[in-house]
């Protein structure tokens, strides 16, 4: 019988496909005990299976590349981690050892002992954490029973589950699955960026979901209106089949827009500089039109091996995105790693009691600074075979920009001295995510030569909301008066003093909000290459003086609803 659900619409894209439930990852074994003579063959089942899984992850972690390499990795990277821990495993074992619990009754114990221990804790951060173990644990149990593929075969469908980790959203595109709709979860989440970067459909936060959908249903999902229907009748497949077409329709007078000038309808030059993280990202960059490299992240090459990449491996790698961008500016992206981006290298600090405020971005590199020295001469080297940007992550006072630009003329005058070619001068510029840093931008951009604001991390401190929590989706938001202010001083301090000033959060992406940057005063996106395109297309279709002229009434909105009021009203005009 046909019914229609409506959820959170995540990732836009119309498919239609046989439902796959999954019931939720939460191990649920009821107490199971063995003969004691059977204590060493249970160890050897349960250590296999956590063998099992940690092989399966770093196979799939070997197998990112681009974009999904960096934020799927440190997921896969965190739950490798989780597996190696010593109090988890220890746990386990004494389960077996000593109290004859089966290998799944003491997985089911020691995952609700430290659910306990999570249910205690004061933080948000950490009793978000919770789902990172519960992923992990339910992986162990599927290995025990040889089910780890439990999605396998699953091509053409359509995953209903109550979550879905960025780690597995990766695997699930690659076996073929056409959408995903779960119960939970936030639009904002990294899960639901990812979904958009793959293209694929996605509703989520769907109340009574997986009550309502049965194995083997027919689907409609679309990830724009956030609905989902059951069994669909003969209007629903031809609404379907429209919807497709004027998808396809949409795809082919974007592609047209490759050779075209980034201009507004009133002729504002507007540039539109791409993420990247990956040769393939710098060429679809330069395919699509890009006016520059943006943000160029280089944890990558700190997160694919054990061991710290040196000169010369940073060296060719920065140099290939200069060559690949054909005189393009390039803005690379000094290493922002941290406690919360668990690495292999064993740089971050994994005892940090807050590591999303710990020694991470900027704090890790001053810290170390034969590591930052290092990425600075790959740099400037790099800088000898096209324009090259260097950019601060996680910057909050002065003095951190001032140790990195005399640390830069160093070694700049070092590189020179040994026959090197390097630019005559790097610019430097600092990430703008740190409310302090924003507050106090006057007191040092004298000493920077551009800003790039990160709104993921400037929104989640400034509004003290986790984006990775799902109870504060709602909250994490760009549509906050106090966020617009913060980003409108930004953009006009930075104007004042003529330097450039970009976004390349999240946000800059989302063509929905482009005529609100507009209006703040904003003339350099930085995108992911998946976006580059829309962006563009609604950029040109701006009247980007208007825009401004009625910015005066956005910064008067009190709250979110007259900040949306006002985007609605430039939609109409």
């Amino acid at each position: 019988m046909r019914q229609e659900l409506s959820g959170l619409a995540a990732s836009r894209g119309s498919a239609l496909g046989r439902a796959r439930v999954r019931l939720p990852h939460v191990v649920d074994v009821v107490a199971e005990y063995i003969d004691p003579a059977d204590v060493d063959a249970e160890l050897a089942r349960l250590h296999d299976a956590i063998d099992r899984v940690r092989t399966e992850m770093h196979a799939m972690r070997d197998r990112l590349q681009g974009a999904l390499a960096h934020e799927v990795g440190e997921f896969l990277d965190l739950h490798a981690l989780l597996l190696d821990d010593p109090e988890l495993l220890h746990g386990l074992d004494e389960l077996i050892r000593t109290d004859h619990s089966s290998a799944d009754y003491a997985l089911r114990q020691q995952r609700d002992r430290i659910a306990a221990v999570f249910a205690r804790m004061d933080d948000d951060y950490f009793r978000s954490r919770m789902d990172d173990i519960d992923q992990v644990i339910a992986r162990v149990h599927a290995s025990l029973h040889r089910r780890l593929n439990d999605t396998a075969g699953v091509a053409g469908e359509i995953l209903v589950t109550d979550n879905v980790a960025p780690a597995e959203l990766a695997q699930l595109q690659q076996q073929g699955v056409v959408a995903i709709v779960t119960s939970s979860g936030s639009a904002l989440s990294h899960s639901a960026i990812l979904a958009r970067s793959l293209h694929l459909p996605m509703v989520v936060g769907v109340p009574g979901l997986l009550q309502r959908v049965n194995d083997g249903d027919a689907l409609i999902v679309d990830g724009s209106a956030g609905t989902v229907v059951i069994e669909p009748r003969a209007p629903d497949l031809r609404n379907h089949r429209a919807q497709l077409r004027a998808q396809s329709r949409d795809q082919r007078a974007l592609n047209r827009l490759r050779s075209e000038p980034n201009r507004s309808r009133d002729d504002v030059s507007i540039e539109v500089h791409a993420n990247a993280e990956s040769r393939e990202d710098v060429a679809e960059a330069h395919a699509l039109g890009a006016t520059g490299i943006g943000l160029y992240r280089t944890e990558f090459l700190f997160l694919r091996s054990n061991d710290l990449p040196d000169e010369q491996e940073q060296f060719h790698a920065y140099r290939d995105v200069v060559l690949g961008m054909s005189g393009r500016p390039v803005t690379i992206r000094t290493l922002d790693l941290g406690a919360d981006k668990a690495d292999r290298t064993g740089l971050a600090l994994r005892d940090e009691p807050n590591p999303a405020m710990g020694v991470r971005g900027i704090r890790l590199s001053l810290a170390r600074t034969g590591l930052l020295e290092t990425q600075l001469r790959a740099i400037l080297r790099a800088s000898g075979y096209g324009p090259v940007r260097i950019l601060l992550p996680m910057v909050t006072m002065r003095e951190e920009v001032r140790t990195v630009r005399a640390e830069l003329d160093r070694i700049a005058a070092e590189l020179r001295g040994e026959g090197h070619e390097i630019a005559p001068r790097v610019a430097l510029g600092t990430m703008i995510e740190v409310p302090a840093a924003a507050i106090a931008l006057s007191g040092f951009i004298s000493d920077i030569d551009f800003v790039a604001i990160g709104t993921n991390d400037l929104i989640q401190y400034l509004l003290a909301a986790d984006r990775n929590n799902d109870a504060l989706g709602e909250l994490h938001t760009l549509l906050h008066p106090a966020v617009l202010r913060v980003m409108r001083d930004v953009l006009l301090l930075a104007k004042k003093h003529a330097i450039p000033a970009s976004v390349c959060g999240e946000i800059a992406g989302d063509a929905r909000f482009s005529p609100l940057l507009l209006a703040l005063g904003l003339e350099q996106f930085s995108v992911h290459p998946s976006s580059l395109l829309e962006v563009r297309r609604t950029i040109r279709s701006c009247d980007v003086h208007a825009l401004r002229a009625r910015a005066p009434a956005l910064m008067r909105a009190r709250d979110r609803a007259q900040i949306e009021h006002w985007m609605e009203r430039q939609l109409a005009s």
